[in-house]
C-alpha cells in the first residue's frame, strides 16, 4: 500500500432520471450541498459500459462538509435511463445500499419519519449492537443510516454523507482479496452466516446470508482524508439462491448506484498493483490525456475504473486541480501536493463558498 495513497471514498455515482430534482432531495435530506463540479459532456471513455457508444450526460458532484464521501449525480441527456427489470435483493451482485453516517441515529430516524420519508421498518441493531435504519430515496435507492465516528465541520446537520456501502458478492473469499489488498479494508469487524433478524424486512433478507463487515486498520492519508474520513464495506453473499447482477442487461449510468469512487494519489503505481493482483484497469484516462489530466467541469485529474471479482465498478480519481472558491476564480493545483498529509482545515473549509442553496 506504500506505492499509492487512498484518501477515502470520494463519491458514489448515482444514475438518476432528473438530476436537478434528485440533487435537491439529497441537499435537503443528506446535506449534499457543496458543488465541486457540474457539467454536460460526453462520456466517451466509458463506451465499453454504455453499449459501445459514447453517451451524453449531465453530471454534478457535491459534498457535505460535515464529512464523508460525496455524490456524483449522473443523468443521460439523450437516452431514457433504465431501471432494473427485477426486484434487487440482498446478495445480488453490485452496490446494494450506501451507508450514510449520522451523529445520532435515533434523532435522524425520528426527523425523517416526521418528514414522511420512506423508512423501511423501525430502528435496527447490527451485529455489534449499533443502531441503524434503512430508507429509500424517491427513486428506490436504498440507504443505510448508521452511527458516524468522525466529523470534519459542524454545520448543524443530522447526517454527513457516504460512509461506505453494502455490496453483493458471489464469493466472499475472492472479494476479500480485492477489498483488502487493493482498497485497504483489512480488518474484519464481523463475519457470520445465518438468517439475520435485522435484515428481515429488506428484499432477500429473509434467507441465509453470509455477512462480512470490513474496516481499514490504517488511517486514511492524503489531502482530502480529513473530509472523506473513515469508511466501511459490508459484503453480503446469498447462501440459498443464485444472485443476479444488479446492472444485468443495463448500462453504466442507468438508474441506481453505478460506481464507488476513491480519491487516490499515485495512479500509475496503483495501476501496477491492480494488474499484479489480477484486477487490471478497464478504463484509464491517463492513456488518453497523459499528465495533463482530464477536465471535469472546473476540476481536472486522472480517473480509472477496475472491476471487483463480480464486476462491480470501482473508480479511482487523482485530483490535479480543484475549484476552492469558484466565485473569485480561486483554484488549487494539487499535482504532487498533500500526498501523505491532509490539507489544512482552512483550505478545505473554503469549499463552503461553493454551497448551493434552495
Amino acid at each position: 500500500m506504500s506505492d499509492f495513497v487512498i484518501s477515502g471514498i470520494q463519491q458514489v455515482g448515482i444514475g438518476v432520471s432528473n438530476l436537478n430534482e434528485a440533487w435537491r432531495w439529497y441537499r435537503k435530506n443528506f446535506g449534499i450541498d457543496i458543488r465541486i463540479f457540474e457539467e454536460e459532456a460526453t462520456a466517451d471513455l466509458m463506451k465499453s459500459y454504455t453499449g459501445g457508444e459514447a453517451r451524453n450526460r449531465h453530471a454534478a458532484m457535491a459534498l457535505n462538509l460535515q464529512g464523508g464521501g460525496g455524490f456524483e449525480i449522473w443523468q443521460y441527456t439523450e437516452r431514457i435511463p433504465e431501471a432494473s427489470g427485477f426486484e434487487i435483493q440482498l446478495g445480488d451482485l453490485g452496490i446494494f445500499a450506501i451507508k450514510i453516517k449520522s451523529k445520532n441515529v435515533n434523532n435522524t430516524f425520528n426527523h425523517f419519519k416526521s418528514q414522511g420519508l420512506n423508512l423501511l421498518g423501525e430502528l435496527r441493531k447490527d451485529l455489534r449492537g449499533e443502531e441503524y435504519f434503512f430508507m429509500r430515496d424517491p427513486y428506490g435507492n436504498l440507504f443505510q443510516v448508521v452511527n458516524g465516528e468522525d466529523w470534519f465541520r459542524e454545520e448543524k446537520k443530522l447526517t454527513g454523507s457516504a460512509y461506505g456501502a453494502i455490496i453483493g458478492t458471489s464469493n466472499i473469499k475472492h472479494s476479500l482479496k480485492f477489498y483488502s489488498r487493493i482498497l485497504g479494508y483489512d480488518h474484519v469487524v464481523y463475519d457470520e452466516t445465518k438468517k439475520f433478524d435485522d435484515f428481515a424486512d429488506i428484499p432477500g433478507g429473509d434467507s441465509q446470508l453470509r455477512r462480512v463487515l470490513l474496516f481499514h486498520s490504517k488511517e486514511r492519508k492524503g489531502g482530502f482524508s480529513k473530509l472523506f474520513g473513515a469508511s466501511y464495506i459490508e459484503l453480503v453473499s446469498s447462501v440459498e439462491r443464485k444472485p443476479r447482477k444488479i446492472f444485468e442487461g443495463r448500462f453504466w449510468g442507468d438508474l441506481g448506484f453505478i460506481h464507488l469512487c476513491y480519491d487516490i494519489h499515485g495512479m500509475q503505481n496503483l495501476k501496477r498493483v491492480c494488474k499484479n493482483e489480477g484486477f487490471p484497469f478497464k478504463v484509464d484516462s491517463f492513456e488518453d490525456h497523459n499528465d495533463q489530466g482530464f477536465d471535469i467541469g472546473e476540476a481536472s485529474g486522472h480517473f480509472a475504473y477496475v472491476e471487483d471479482p463480480d464486476g462491480t465498478l470501482i473508480e479511482f480519481v487523482e485530483t490535479l486541480r480543484l475549484p476552492l472558491i469558484k466565485k473569485i476564480g480561486f483554484y488549487m493545483n494539487l499535482k504532487g501536493r498533500y500526498v501523505n498529509k491532509a490539507m489544512p482545515n482552512w483550505l478545505l473549509k473554503a469549499l463552503r463558498f461553493n454551497r448551493v442553496k434552495d
